[in-house]
């Protein structure tokens, strides 16, 4: 876990923030009086967040050996005050887990960590420019700015910098500053708007104090149109002087314009905005993307980004992996080829030898790459905890760190709040159901969420829930094959054998049709009685290459599977035993 211990201020959970610096706790901005022995154990615990605490850890730094005291006694009564404080129980904690006899772990979410500040500022949110022009066609020109700006900013060591999924949340919507700075644990907000009128523009931009509303900058800017790059470069210098912060640009430019193609820019914003929405929309999103790198080939980040299309495509199992993974990984290549420091290329770069080469070795020395060269690129942080969950033994709580880390840096996105709970899923399985129901919290419709939630369930034997779940996830997302076959599974561990039969016969219906992922048929076929030709899927699906064979040492998905000595066999064919 990231330590809360080195240099924080601010930890915020549920209702409450602790000002480590003031000695403070807090709830929902009122001081909490808290005596001091049980404020000690609480950041403690907070600084070793998700891990157990042991008993003689807390005597050794709160009772040391020279104290005559009784410490259990006094650790007892700490923990008894503390929970009281937090509305918490020993039955069934929120916050605070016992371990009888061992020690204590706070398991509560932390919604927010603070870096310290200079002079009070020193992070920001970018909120979605304003579209002031008639044509709704200019909307990408405003979202591709926005993304530019958080880009450039993002690569300034000492400045927090929402990420894209957050600050995009707030797009459409009137916002309270005050209560979006509270929401996204941020000091400063910058805003801004384009008017569009044939090759003219205007562009308007202002840095607001979040706490009070003032006007620390602003600007405005009327140019022509081939001047947006150098607008959204200016922005960015602009934003980083006012703000005060180092800027480490011999390591790396602050700033890079991809493109001078305003075509080709505009349509590898149409691209990367259908890629965030995943699901369907990821082949859309291919096709603009296409024509971005077509229009400039010379376009780093857009090629970075078709390959992030490619290969999301086969791992959602919207096409076989013949048509998009060679592809993929070639269009990662070129970009690392054109642009060597851009972090997006070696993440897209990453994912290509995890689930086209099935190389984990090189898989993972990408991903390092990638974090050095951005370390606050969620997404990046998101793929390498997957890459602990699926191919990785024994680090998960790697896996879980860096998943935890992409949600401090996207605290509103869904898309990482899930992965972190399917992070969870060979943790701690009660974590998993609560980062789930959290994830829904934030977009109800959320697949992935629906998904974890779905998993969570069946793995605490809530088969009746569980079913419930998988019934109402199918019908909104257009019965996934995915869902399908899990559930599948649950009908079968119920002894609804006739429903996960029906479940596997439609999903083969299906596949005579439409490209369905060989792994999950395979999911769906064994608990529907068909073992042999369960196996045959999963030897198909090793002879095509099919990712979702990648989690087979670990998904609760192929646990019937994995019993099954054939498919051990497979298995030790690809080296996995």
């Amino acid at each position: 876990m990231e330590d809360l211990g080195s240099g924080r201020t601010l930890v915020r959970f549920g209702a409450f923030e602790l000002d480590q610096d003031a000695g403070e706790l807090r709830k929902q901005g009122a001081k909490i009086r808290l005596q001091e022995q049980p404020l000690q154990v609480l950041q403690i615990l907070l600084e070793h967040h998700g891990k157990l605490v042991a008993r003689e850890e807390l005597q050794r730094r709160i009772w040391p050996s020279d104290t005559f005291v009784d410490f259990d006694h006094g650790i007892n009564n700490a923990i008894k005050r503390l929970r009281e404080t937090l509305g918490d129980t020993a039955e069934t904690p929120q916050y605070i887990e016992t371990l009888p006899r061992r020690g204590y772990r706070f398991i509560g979410t932390i919604n927010a960590v603070a870096e310290p500040a200079v002079e009070g500022i020193r992070s920001i949110a970018v909120l979605p420019f304003l579209n002031l022009s008639a044509d709704p066609e200019n909307e990408f020109f405003c979202d591709g700015t926005t993304e530019e700006i958080i880009s450039g900013l993002s690569h300034i060591k000492n400045l927090h910098v929402v990420a894209r999924t957050s600050a995009f949340a707030f797009k459409g919507k009137y916002v309270d500053l005050h209560a979006v700075g509270q929401q996204l644990n941020v000091r400063t907000i910058l805003e801004g708007s384009i008017r569009r009128s044939g090759d003219r523009l205007r562009v308007t931009a202002q840095l607001v104090n979040a706490a009070d509303g003032y006007h620390l900058w602003s600007e405005r800017y009327d140019r022509e149109m081939k001047d947006m790059f150098a607008i959204q470069e200016e922005i960015a210098k602009s934003i980083a002087q006012r703000l005060e912060v180092t800027l480490d640009s011999e390591r790396q430019p602050l700033f890079r314009a991809g493109t001078d193609n305003l075509e080709a820019f505009k349509f590898y914003t149409q691209g990367r905005s259908l890629f965030f929405q995943r699901g369907l929309r990821l082949l859309p999103a291919v096709e603009y993307l296409k024509k971005a790198v077509s229009l400039d080939s010379k376009y780093a980040l857009a090629w970075a980004a078709l390959a992030d299309a490619y290969n999301m495509v086969v791992f959602y199992g919207l096409a076989r992996p013949e048509t998009c993974l060679r592809q993929a990984k070639e269009a990662a290549q070129s970009a690392i080829a054109l642009d060597p420091s851009l972090a997006e290329a070696h993440t897209a770069l990453a994912m290509s030898y995890l689930i086209y080469d099935w190389d984990g070795s090189n898989a993972e020395k990408e991903f390092l790459c990638s974090l050095e060269l951005k370390p606050r690129n969620s997404q990046a942080r998101s793929w390498y905890g997957l890459y602990y969950l699926q191919w990785v033994e024994g680090r998960f709580e790697d896996g879980l760190t860096q998943a935890d880390q992409a949600v401090q840096m996207d605290p509103l996105s869904a898309y990482a709040r899930a992965i972190k709970a399917f992070a969870y899923v060979p943790i701690n399985v009660d974590r998993c159901l609560e980062t789930a129901l959290e994830t829904l919290q934030i977009e109800p419709d959320s697949f992935l969420g629906r998904w974890a939630q779905f998993t969570a369930l069946n793995l605490q034997g809530a088969l009746a829930e569980a079913a419930e779940i998988g019934e109402s996830t199918l019908k909104a997302s257009g019965r996934s094959a995915w869902i399908m076959a899990s559930l599948a599974r649950t009908y079968a561990q119920m002894g609804k054998r006739a429903d996960a039969k029906a479940l596997y016969m439609e999903l083969l219906w299906r596949s005579k049709r439409e490209y369905v992922a060989p792994t999950v048929l395979a999911f769906a076929a064994y608990p529907a009685g068909e073992q042999d030709e369960a196996i045959r899927l999963v030897q198909e699906a090793y002879t095509i290459g099919d990712p979702g064979l990648i989690a087979a040492k670990y998904w609760p998905d192929f646990a019937e599977l994995r019993k099954d000595p054939r498919f051990d066999r497979v298995l030790v064919s690809r080296g996995w035993k």
